[in-house]
C-alpha cells in the first residue's frame, strides 16, 4: 500500500462547477444569422481590466442597483437568514482526515467566518461531542497579519514510521487560485520558523522527503504556460532560498501546466517526478531516477490517470482504449488496470497489465481510494453513487459495499497509512451520513448523521429520461411534491453543467430545500453529455465541434419538463456555473422562450477570446481553439457574447461573478451584461469583490449570494411575495 501524491489541483479545479445542488431541440444554427459580426472590434474590452477604475466603477454601480432591487424584496431577508443558518449550522458533519490516530478538520460557522483548522483523537471523533483542539484560527491569523486569508488546504508528510508531520498550508488572498504556501508543524501547532515559504502564485508543491520539496510555481518571466500555470519543476532543499532551487524538469509554453509528482513506496522511498499536462485531458508522467539526469516516462497512455499502488500493483484508470505493446489483452476507455510496479522499476519496461474493473454501459469509475488494507472504487451507476471493494489473489475480484440507499456515495477519507475508511452518503431528501468501513469484516456502520435541515414531507425523487435531438436518452432527476399537479404551474429550477467529465449526482442541499423545495418549487438535475456520469465516452461525445449535443441535451430536458406538464416556460428557470455558466449563456441565445429565469454564475461567455483570458488556454481541448479555423467557425455559432441579439425575447438574466476569480475571467459576465445594458434590456448583475471562482470567500458571502439568487428565482417563477 503506497501513496501517489500527484498535485493536479489547478487542472481539476479548472473544471469545477459551482453546484451544491446547486450550492448549488435547436433548429440548425445558421452562422450568418449571428447578431454581431464576430470579426468586429469589441467595444467593451475595457471591462476585462479586472481592477481598472472604469471597470470597477461600472461593477459597483451594477452591484448597487441589483442589491437595492433584490434586497428590498420582502423574501430576501428571510432567505439570507435561512441560508446562513443552514451553511453555518453546528449540526453538520465535521469531515476530516486521519493522521496517527487524530482526525483533522476544517470548520466554518457564524463565529469562525474564515474557519478553524482543528483536530481530535479518533475515539473522541466517534462520539457525539468530540473534544476539538484548535490548530489554526484563520480569522485570528487574518486579523494579526492584516490579510484576507482563505484556507485552501494542506499537504502533510511524515517519514514512514514517524508521527512528526510537517504540512505545506495553502493560503489565498480573497479566494483566488493563486496561493502562498507556508510550512506548518503539527506537533507544535505553529508555522515553522525559517521553514519553507513561497511567494503568491498558481503553484504546486509535493514532499520528496523531510527536507526536500518538488515545486512548480511562477519563477519569473517566461516560466509559466500560455494557460498561466507553472512550466518548470524545481527541487528545493530546506534552509535554502526558493530562488536557489534546482531545476529538474521544464515543459513547453504550449503545455497546460507542469506539476511535481511523488510516489511513496512500501519501504519509505519516494520516487520523484513530474506531470506534463500537454492538454487538459492528455498528460505524460515522468520519474527521475536517483543520480540520473534523464527522466523516465511512465508507459501509460496519454489519456490515463495514475491512482496509486495496492498490493504491489500500480493502478491506472483509462480515458482511452489501450492495447499494451506485446500483450494480447486490450482495454477499453473507462477501465481500471494495474501492473507490477517493482517489475517496472527494475526493467523500466511495461510489465503485464491486468484488468481490475470494467464498468458496464450504465456505469463510470469516478474514484479510486486506497487504505492500509483496502482498495475501494467509487462508481456512478446511472448517475447513482455506489462503492465497491477490490482485492487481488490470483486475479482481481470485486464486491459491492452495502449502502443506505440510492443516492450519492463518496469515499470521504482513505489513506494507505491508516486503517480507517470513511464514506459519505446522501441523496436529495436524506441528509448526509458519515459511514465507517471495516476492512476486516467489510461491515459498514453509520458513524454520524445529521437531522433534516428542511421539511421533505410530501416530496419524492424520480429519475426520468428525455430524448435529445440525435435520439440519445438523457437522464435527469426530478425532486418535487409527490402529488405534483401536471398542469404546467410548478415553479421549477433546472440545473446543468455538461463538461470536463464532471458528474452531477444526487446531493442534499439544506439551502435549496429551505429556499425552494419547501416553498413548492421543483428541482431538476440534468445528466447531460459532457459530464462523467457514463464514463469518458459520455464526456467525449460533447467535445469541441460536437458541443451542440450538450446544449441539445439540456434543451431536451427542459422541453420534456414542459411536455410532461411538470412546468411551463413561464415557471421554468435554469442555473449553472463556470462551464455551466457557458451553458446558461447558450441557452439564453438558443431558446430564450423556454425559460423565464436564467442564473449565470461565474461564466465563460466570450468564446472567441476565452483562450486569452486567465486559465482559458487550458480548456481548448474541451471547447476547441478560436485560432483553429474550423473550430473557430463552430465557436462563432455558439458563443453567447457574439450571438447576443437585442431583438430576441430574452428573459431577464442574473449574472453572478467575482472580481477575485483568477480562473474564469470576470470580464465574461461584465461584457455580456454590458450588452444587455446598451440594448436597454433588463438584467441583474452582482460581482462579489472577494470569493475566487466560488464567488464567495466564506459562508456569510455564500449565504448572501444564494439569497440573491433565490430571491430572483422566486420573483420570476413563483407567485408575488405578498401572495405567498
Amino acid at each position: 500500500m503506497r501513496t501517489i501524491l500527484v498535485t493536479l489541483s489547478a487542472l481539476a479545479l479548472a473544471a469545477c462547477s459551482t453546484t451544491e445542488m446547486p450550492e448549488t431541440n435547436v433548429a440548425d444554427i445558421d452562422a450568418s444569422q449571428t447578431a454581431e459580426a464576430v470579426t468586429g472590434e469589441d467595444p467593451y474590452l475595457w471591462l476585462e481590466d479586472v481592477e481598472g477604475a472604469d471597470a470597477l466603477a461600472w461593477v459597483k454601480s451594477q452591484n448597487t442597483r441589483t442589491l437595492a432591487d433584490l434586497q428590498a424584496d420582502p423574501r430576501y431577508a428571510g432567505f439570507e437568514a435561512a441560508a446562513l443558518d443552514a451553511l453555518t449550522s453546528k449540526e453538520r458533519i465535521a469531515y476530516g482526515s486521519v493522521r496517527s490516530g487524530l482526525v483533522y478538520n476544517f470548520w466554518q460557522d457564524d463565529e469562525h467566518v474564515r474557519g478553524l483548522w482543528r483536530r481530535t483523537p479518533l475515539d473522541s471523533y466517534r462520539t457525539d461531542a468530540p473534544d476539538w483542539e484548535t490548530i489554526v484560527d484563520f480569522d485570528k491569523l487574518s486579523a494579526d497579519e492584516g490579510r484576507n486569508w482563505v484556507y485552501k488546504g494542506a499537504d502533510c508528510y511524515a517519514p514512514k514510521g514517524s508521527d512528526t508531520y510537517k504540512c505545506m498550508v495553502a493560503l489565498s488572498d480573497g479566494g483566488k487560485d493563486a496561493v502562498v504556501q507556508r510550512e506548518f508543524d503539527l506537533a507544535t501547532k505553529t508555522f515553522v520558523e525559517d521553514g519553507f515559504v513561497t511567494t503568491e502564485a498558481k503553484q504546486s508543491a509535493s514532499w520528496a522527503g523531510t527536507d526536500t520539496l518538488l515545486i512548480a510555481t511562477d519563477w519569473g518571466e517566461g516560466t509559466v504556460t500560455e494557460s498561466g500555470y507553472p512550466m518548470i519543476v524545481k527541487r528545493w532543499q530546506r534552509g535554502t532560498p526558493l530562488e536557489s532551487a534546482e531545476e529538474v524538469f521544464r515543459g513547453k509554453a504550449s503545455d497546460v501546466g507542469i506539476w511535481p509528482m511523488t510516489i511513496e513506496l512500501e519501504d519509505g522511498r519516494i520516487l520523484q517526478g513530474a506531470v506534463e499536462a500537454e492538454t487538459f485531458f492528455t498528460s505524460k508522467y515522468y520519474w527521475f531516477p536517483e543520480g540520473e539526469t534523464v527522466p523516465v516516462q511512465w508507459p501509460i497512455p496519454l489519456k490515463a490517470t495514475p491512482n496509486g499502488i495496492y498490493q504491489g500493483q500500480f493502478l491506472v484508470s483509462l480515458q482511452e482504449d489501450w492495447a499494451p505493446d506485446g500483450q494480447t489483452e486490450s482495454f477499453k476507455s473507462g477501465d481500471l488496470v494495474a501492473f507490477d510496479i517493482d517489475a517496472f522499476l527494475k526493467t523500466r519496461t511495461l510489465p503485464h497489465v491486468s484488468l481490475v474493473f470494467r464498468p458496464s454501459e450504465a456505469q463510470a469509475l469516478e474514484g479510486v481510494s486506497i487504505s492500509k488494507d483496502a482498495l475501494l472504487l467509487s462508481i456512478s451507476d446511472t448517475a447513482v453513487g455506489k462503492v465497491y471493494r477490490a482485492d487481488l489473489s490470483k486475479e482481481w475480484r470485486i464486491w459491492p459495499i452495502d449502502l443506505p440507499g440510492e443516492g450519492q456515495a463518496n469515499i470521504a477519507f482513505a489513506n494507505d497509512r491508516e486503517d480507517t475508511v470513511f464514506i459519505n452518503y446522501e441523496d436529495f431528501l436524506t441528509p448526509d451520513s458519515l459511514l465507517e468501513y471495516d476492512s476486516a469484516t467489510h461491515a459498514v456502520t453509520t458513524l454520524k448523521s445529521v437531522p433534516a435541515k428542511f421539511d421533505a414531507t410530501g416530496l419524492k425523487v424520480v429519475q426520468k429520461f428525455a430524448t435529445s435531438k440525435d435520439g440519445t436518452k438523457v437522464p435527469y432527476f426530478l425532486v418535487s411534491k409527490a402529488d405534483i399537479p401536471l398542469d404546467g404551474t410548478t415553479p421549477t429550477l433546472l440545473y446543468g453543467y455538461g463538461g470536463f467529465q464532471v458528474s452531477m449526482n444526487p446531493g442534499y442541499s439544506p439551502v435549496t430545500g429551505r429556499l425552494w423545495l419547501e416553498r413548492g418549487g421543483a428541482y431538476v438535475l440534468a445528466n447531460i453529455r459532457g459530464g462523467g456520469e457514463f464514463g469518458p465516452a459520455w464526456h467525449q461525445a460533447g467535445l469541441k465541434l460536437n458541443r451542440q449535443r450538450v446544449y441539445d441535451d439540456f434543451i431536451a430536458v427542459g422541453e420534456d419538463l414542459v411536455a410532461s406538464g411538470v412546468t411551463s416556460p413561464e415557471h421554468l428557470g435554469i442555473m449553472g456555473g463556470s462551464n455551466g455558466g457557458l451553458l446558461m449563456g447558450v441557452m439564453l441565445n438558443q431558446r430564450p422562450n423556454l425559460w423565464n429565469a436564467v442564473v449565470v454564475q461565474v461564466p465563460l461567455l466570450d468564446m472567441l477570446r476565452y483562450h486569452l483570458l486567465l486559465a482559458g488556454a487550458s480548456w481548448v481541448d474541451e471547447y476547441g481553439s478560436p485560432d483553429v479555423p474550423e473550430e473557430r467557425a463552430f465557436l462563432e455559432t455558439i458563443s453567447p457574447y457574439q450571438n447576443f441579439d437585442a431583438s430576441k425575447p430574452y428573459p431577464e438574466p442574473f449574472f453572478v461573478t467575482s472580481t477575485k476569480d483568477d480562473r474564469v475571467h470576470p470580464g465574461h459576465a461584465r461584457k455580456m451584461a454590458k450588452k444587455f445594458e446598451a440594448a436597454g434590456l433588463p438584467f441583474l448583475y452582482y460581482e462579489n469583490i472577494d470569493g475566487g471562482h466560488a464567488a464567495a470567500a466564506n459562508q456569510t458571502e455564500r449565504a448572501k449570494r444564494t439569497a440573491l439568487e433565490f430571491t430572483y428565482l422566486s420573483r420570476k417563477l413563483m407567485a408575488p411575495a405578498e401572495a405567498q
